[in-house]
């Protein structure tokens, strides 16, 4: 039974919900969350981004300038101290991937403790804030690396001497090649999908006035590569704050954390899009929205015994909801 308190939090989202709930389409009936679920509060510190499944059951979770693990009783301890870290992977071999953002490289923690630079320069220049990442089905791993706040520091360029917000692939540590140079505004989130056919990214440069807040999907070729060509709109925020991270159930179904509660003029406003979890098609028609108190809603993972509960990340909150399918973890490479 709830507390007293996260009882009456779970009226006051309930209530929430259904006052900023956006339009849906006639697929929401086939949404994969129960009808009128309202989510779980699991804490409130600890968990402003990057949350990923561990199998040996536990969330882990950057915030504070730390990776924390959580539990599902709500406790929280720091599982890496100082990591700077934004997205977190764990790959099949049940090594921990790690977006270094305020070293500006990516890393790999080890079974046995130590860390492997995968990724930290191309061309001798530094990347600007490495953000999400994903893995494919041989391995290779894929990541953002957008700049927000301050560009001054920022070396990425491309032969033109422009400044270059990319997507690149690792092919083993060092070896990095870039994918998306100027084919979206500024990418955050990336998801590989089943059988490698699709890369999804999350464009949201939503700190500029008309940035794009944008869900697109790219075709994959067989090396890695993209076909520039195929670029495909799944969904778009507007004016809103834009697509952070996402993740993808087992039937296809993509869960984008997105949105925002409180304008933040001239850059974003919330008319249009409220803060939560938006459950999307394949095909970009949005099934379901889960509203989340608290400003930035910025990933989600899946996870538990089950791998049938959604993590959202929110303001250093960690929040949950439960879907009728299991997720796509990248540890279960059959999944």
């Amino acid at each position: 039974m709830l507390k007293r308190n996260s009882w009456l939090k779970a009226i006051r989202v309930t209530v929430l919900t259904l006052v900023m709930m956006p339009s849906l389409s006639p697929g929401a009936a086939r949404s994969p969350l129960t009808a009128g679920a309202a989510p779980v509060e699991l804490s409130t510190h600890g968990a402003g981004e990057g949350p990923a499944w561990h199998p040996d059951g536990y969330l882990l979770a950057s915030g504070e300038d730390h990776i924390n693990r959580h539990n599902l009783q709500g406790s929280v301890t720091v599982f890496r101290t100082n990591a700077g870290s934004n997205g977190l992977l764990i790959d099949p071999e049940r090594r921990i991937v790690v977006c270094e953002s305020s070293r500006r490289r990516v890393t790999r923690l080890e079974t046995n403790g130590a860390v492997t630079i995968l990724a930290d320069r191309l061309a001798g220049q530094r990347f600007n804030t490495p953000n999400d990442l994903t893995i494919d089905s041989k391995g290779r791993i894929y990541f953002s690396d957008p700049r927000y706040g301050s560009r001054e520091d920022m070396e990425m360029r491309d032969a033109e001497g422009r400044l270059v917000e990319g997507v690149y692939r690792i092919d083993g540590p060092g070896q990095v090649v870039r994918i998306i140079t100027h084919e979206v505004d500024r990418p955050n989130g990336v998801l590989i999908s089943p059988g490698d056919e699709y890369l999804y990214v999350a464009d949201n440069n939503n700190n500029n006035v008309g940035g794009a807040r944008k869900l697109w999907r790219f075709d994959l070729k067989a090396d890695g590569s993209i076909r520039p060509r195929s670029r495909k709109l799944i969904f778009d925020w507007g004016d809103a704050r834009g697509p952070d991270g996402l993740k993808m159930d087992q039937k296809g179904r993509l869960y984008v954390a997105a949105g925002l509660n409180r304008p933040n003029p001239p850059f974003e406003t919330a008319e249009r899009r409220r803060a939560g979890l938006y459950v999307l098609s394949p095909r970009g028609r949005l099934l379901d929205f889960v509203a989340i108190p608290n400003d930035e809603v910025t990933n989600c993972a899946f996870g538990g015994d089950d791998l049938r509960t959604v993590f959202i990340t929110a303001g250093g909150h960690l929040w949950s909801v439960r879907s009728d399918t299991p997720g796509r973890v990248p540890y279960l490479r059959s999944r």
